[in-house]
């Protein structure tokens, strides 16, 4: 189907009282491969810190390797100047559930956990993702959160059936497995739309209840991005910057980042 079938379609759902999402969420195939380029981009420079990430290398470090790469491979980061942001990527170390701003005060040391996300754009358009890296040998608990949190982004992916799943459905699957393990997952701060712009709707929160919420549909093209608390849920913005999220009680928190694109019959990440 293309685009202007894919919203007929919609439209006779939205007539019947079904929620779906609006014209601007679907994008043309055109645009999907723009997406599809500026992300394949986006997973090269993640590469390259999984490549040169280590033990006492700062969080500015990190940053230098995802501005270079970025250039290198025909793009530049998304992120640099966003809404003021002063970084080109972020690195959310331990309690930092998200927007850690990487800092040549900030040393990864043996044991830590860090979060490196970034958003890369190219010719016009935007892919986004974000891993966990473990620095060095560190603790079972730090280790299995890692771990467990990208199996609950796999499952909400491998899960999805265009047409048939909610984005209701990704926060079910994502909060009965965090539960399962004694976690708790953030409301905060969720996926989103990406591709034209660094964040689009829809809002994808990670929690949910089985068949609520939008209909997911060829043409969209969204991120899955859980951050899971190994404590309670709850969290702050710290006051001297207004960007990184912490962890109220001071536990360890994951994420990681895909961005997803819908098909006629099936879904495919584009960046991870």
């Amino acid at each position: 189907m293309d685009r202007e079938e894919i919203l007929a379609k919609i439209h006779e759902l939205k007539s019947k009282g079904v929620e779906v999402p609006t014209d601007q969420m679907i994008k043309s195939d055109e645009q999907i491969e723009g997406i599809r380029k500026a992300s394949l981009v986006n997973t090269k420079v993640l590469d390259e810190v999984s490549k040169q990430i280590r033990p006492y290398m700062t969080t500015e470090e990190i940053d230098e390797i995802v501005r270079l790469k970025s250039i290198e491979f025909g793009g530049k980061s998304a992120v640099l100047g966003y809404e003021g942001y002063p970084k080109n990527c972020c690195t959310s170390v331990n309690d930092q559930v998200c927007h850690g701003i990487p800092s040549k005060k900030d040393v990864l040391m043996p044991g830590d956990i860090v979060n490196v996300d970034c958003t890369t754009y190219v010719d016009g358009y935007y892919g986004d993702s974000s891993r966990m890296f473990i620095i060095g040998e560190t603790t079972k608990d730090r280790a299995d959160l890692c771990e467990r949190v990208k199996k609950m982004l796999d499952k909400a992916f491998e899960s999805l059936v265009p047409w048939e799943s909610t984005l209701g459905d990704i926060g079910y699957i994502i909060n009965k497995m965090a539960t399962s393990y004694g976690y708790q997952v953030v409301r905060e701060v969720g996926g989103h739309g990406v591709g034209l712009e660094i964040h689009e709707d829809p809002y994808v929160c990670h929690v949910g209840k089985k068949k609520t919420g939008m209909l997911i549909t060829p043409g969209m093209v969204f991120t899955i991005e859980p951050m899971v608390n190994r404590g309670k849920r709850h969290v702050f913005l710290d006051a001297s910057n207004d960007w990184t999220i912490y962890t109220e009680d001071g536990s360890d928190s994951a994420q990681w980042e895909y961005t997803i694109a819908v098909f006629e019959d099936h879904c495919e990440v584009l960046a991870h």
